[in-house]
């Protein structure tokens, strides 16, 4: 296949590369847009951390982020055996999430939500599992102990921010 493309004109690859080109930006942007509605219109969630890794000194500053519920979802799937699909969380009075259940169907109660997760290995990712920070910013996020979730009603999470264990957010607001 490589070999007819070669063969073709150059204006024929020219249009070729360029079709493709727009493919590639229409799906980059369309990930976008769906990105930024779900933190414009998602539900927020506050996931419990687990103890994290330290920050990487080879990739700036960042934390490494683990959610406590991970192993309670980790152990109903591999139950269940499966690696994707959603959770059900329960959303309690002050924005914390607990996991309920794997999420099969069921009406879901009014505090109840769906948060998509995979499975890889023995690692369950809920949302991302990094949060970025200006450089010197170390000490503003190292007592973080929730991590601010933005949730479609199809379970897609966006991370927007970190808090500690008086709920209150560190450092200034994503968006």
């Amino acid at each position: 296949m490589l070999k007819s493309i070669v063969d073709l004109s150059g204006k024929t690859r020219l249009v070729i590369m360029a079709v493709m080109t727009l493919i590639l930006l229409l799906t980059i942007n369309s990930q976008i847009i769906i990105k930024e509605d779900i933190i414009q219109n998602g539900d927020t969630l506050l996931l419990r951390l687990a103890p994290r890794d330290p920050r990487s000194l080879l990739q700036g500053d960042y934390m490494a982020l683990r959610y406590a519920m991970t192993r309670e979802v980790a152990q109903a799937a591999k139950s269940a055996q499966i690696d994707d699909g959603n959770i059900i969380v329960n959303r309690d009075p002050t924005g914390e999430a607990s996991f309920v259940s794997l999420y099969e169907g069921q009406q879901l109660t009014e505090t109840q939500h769906l948060l998509r997760f995979r499975k890889r290995g023995d690692s369950v990712r809920l949302a991302s599992d990094a949060y970025f920070f200006q450089e010197g910013q170390w000490e503003t996020y190292a007592n973080a102990r929730f991590g601010e979730l933005r949730v479609s009603d199809e379970g897609d999470a966006v991370l927007t921010g970190l808090y500690d264990q008086d709920r209150n957010r560190l450092g200034e607001a994503l968006h």
